[in-house]
Formats: structure tokens, C-alpha cells, sequence
């Protein structure tokens, strides 16, 4: 059978946005009318299945909820842009959104979200790690549903994913090229399957050099509860630092500064997710930009097709990202 052509290759082949994409085949302002026609002539040309026009927008009332751990949220937080990111996308396809903060404690005793207790939602958005079982039961309602942001292997749910092994392959490689060879990480690798993927990938660009990862240059960054840990520096420092994303790198330079370590000239650091803490640190710092709006409207487009009976082109999307280069390394 053929592969489905997804939103994402047509995005891929004219160097745009997914969202671009949404908005060219679905009529929506936003792309310029030339843009518009490439859109859908490479649409036809690659095969695209486009929906009816029954189909385009959603079914009137349909709306999506989307559930997230407290300590996830915050002003400052990835996931705040992720989330303006997800509302963006359901405007532009005439779907409303709802948004419901999962406490610690409603997490530990699988305490339902009104919206969902309420049935005033049609398919639910996992945004970011959240228990396996408060998933299941969550699931047991019947609605579609989606992880966005991580993945589950024990679980049967679809997922839409930063390309997070080739973004930790991509940032330990640019440390390589640079000279450097003595490279640590920073990141609990059990926390989330994110920082667990980003680890795989620097593990996999350092023994493709011939080098062991060292598990003393492997840094805690959080506790059991997600809650960001001071660093235990190691005894014999490396050269750089590979950190599981931007908030953990900038704190991590400001500790190395306080110990008296220039940054990059005696420890480089990078970043992930190119989002505010890569350009208020000092130095700025390089990461790996992940592509926000991409991964929103991949995870609208994927339950729209679960809500309209269509086929999803994959259980699993992987969103890729880009390399930024700054002065931290």
C-alpha cells in the first residue's frame, strides 16, 4: 500500500510551516494566494487526499482538550508556547480548544478533568509526561487521543514527536567537529521520554567516535516530582555540555560561572528547544530549535482525522527541528 502523503512532506518540499500547509489547503487567511496555489499544486502532484468539503472545518461544537501537568505550565515554560501554538491551529480549522492543569495530586489519584467528567470535549491532547495510569483511565472514555511531546511503549496511543534523537545527535556532533571530545549531559534521562531520546542520540554521535559516554559527566537536573535539582558538578570536569534543554543549559552556565568556569571557552554548554532561555542567557546559547508549530499542527491534523473516521498516515510523527548556532559553544 502506498505511504500516505502527510501535511508535513508537502511542508518538507516547499521549505514552510505545517501550519503554512493547513492554512493553503483549508482556504485559511494567513498565506499569500501564490503560496496558496503552490500549495495545493504540490498537494495534487504528491497525492495528497484532501478532505470533502463537509470535512473542512471541523464538524460544528468539535472541540479538543487538552490536558498538562501543573509543573509543566508555566509563563516561562516550552509548553506554554506549545500550547498558544495548539490554539493557534484549531482557530485556523474552526475547532475550540480547552485547556485543564493537572496537579500532582489529581495525577497520583487519577482525578478525571471536568471537561472530560463533563463530556464537553470530542478527542483529549496528553501535552507533555503525564502517568501511565492516568492516561488509561483518561482513555477508558472512549475519545480519541493523542501524546504530544512524548511517548509510552506500554501504551496503544499515537504520538507526535520533536525529533529528539537527532536533535542530541545533531548538538553532540557539533561539539565534536569543534575539537572537543570530553562531553557530558545534562538531564535526567528517566524523566521524560524526551531527555531519555536526546541522550540516545549524544550517545550514538560519541561512539561513532570511538568514545564511552561517562556516566560521572551525566548530570541530574530534577527530582522524582519533575522539579529542577542543584547540579553536583563533577570532580574532573569535561569540555562541554550537552543539556536536555534551554532552562536546564542556562542554569547550568550560571552555575559554571559561579565556579569560576568561562563559558565556552573552558566548558561549552547547548541547549534544546531554542525557546526564551536560549537568547536571555549570557552567552546566548546554541540549540536545537524545535519546531513548535509544526508539532501543533500535526497533533490537530492527526485528531481531526481520528474525529472525521479518517485514516492517520502514521501512529507515530516525527516533527524534525534545526540547528541554531550561538556563542555558548
Amino acid at each position: 500500500m502506498a505511504k500516505s502523503v502527510r501535511m508535513a512532506d508537502i511542508a518538507q518540499r516547499l521549505g514552510i510551516s505545517i501550519v503554512s500547509v493547513s492554512k493553503g489547503l483549508s482556504g485559511k487567511e494567513g498565506v499569500s494566494e501564490e503560496m496558496r496555489a503552490k500549495i495545493l499544486e504540490t498537494a495534487r502532484e504528491m497525492g495528497y487526499e484532501m478532505q470533502s468539503r463537509t470535512d473542512a472545518p471541523s464538524a460544528p461544537g468539535q472541540t479538543i482538550g487538552i490536558l498538562v501537568a501543573d509543573h509543566f505550565f508555566n509563563e516561562n515554560a516550552f509548553y506554554s508556547a506549545l500550547y498558544r501554538a495548539l490554539l493557534n491551529c484549531c482557530t485556523a480549522v474552526g475547532c475550540s480548544c480547552m485547556l485543564e492543569l493537572v496537579s500532582s495530586e489529581a495525577e497520583k489519584n487519577c482525578v478525571m478533568p471536568t471537561f472530560l467528567a463533563n463530556r464537553k470535549v470530542d478527542a483529549i491532547v496528553f501535552m507533555g509526561e503525564i502517568s501511565r495510569r492516568y492516561i488509561s483511565r483518561a482513555a477508558a472514555s472512549g475519545l480519541p487521543f493523542l501524546l504530544l511531546d512524548f511517548y509510552d511503549e506500554t501504551l496503544s496511543a499515537d504520538s507526535v514527536l520533536s525529533d529528539n534523537m537527532a536533535g542530541g545527535y545533531t548538538m553532540t556532533e557539533h561539539l565534536l567537529s569543534s575539537g572537543r571530545k570530553k562531553i557530558g549531559f545534562a538531564g535526567s534521562i528517566n524523566a521524560t521520554s524526551s531527555i531519555m531520546d536526546r541522550y540516545l542520540g549524544y550517545c550514538k554521535a560519541l561512539l561513532r567516535h570511538g568514545i564511552e559516554p561517562r556516566t560521572d559527566w551525566r548530570l541530574e537536573d530534577r527530582d522524582k516530582e519533575g522539579r529542577f535539582i542543584p547540579f553536583s558538578l563533577p570532580d574532573e570536569m569535561p569540555e562541554a555540555f550537552v543539556c536536555n534543554c534551554d532552562e536546564v543549559a542556562f542554569n547550568l552556565v550560571e552555575r559554571l560561572k559561579r565556579e569560576g568556569y568561562r563559558v565556552p571557552q573552558d566548558v561549552a554548554v547547548t541547549g534544546y528547544d531554542d525557546y526564551r532561555f536560549s537568547t536571555i542567557c549570557t552567552p546566548q546559547l546554541t540549540s536545537y530549535r524545535v519546531d513548535v508549530e509544526g508539532m501543533a499542527a500535526a497533533a490537530i491534523d492527526h485528531l481531526r482525522r481520528q474525529m472525521n473516521h479518517k485514516r492517520v498516515s502514521a501512529p507515530t510523527v516525527l516533527v524534525p527541528g534545526a540547528f541554531v548556532k550561538r556563542d555558548s559553544t
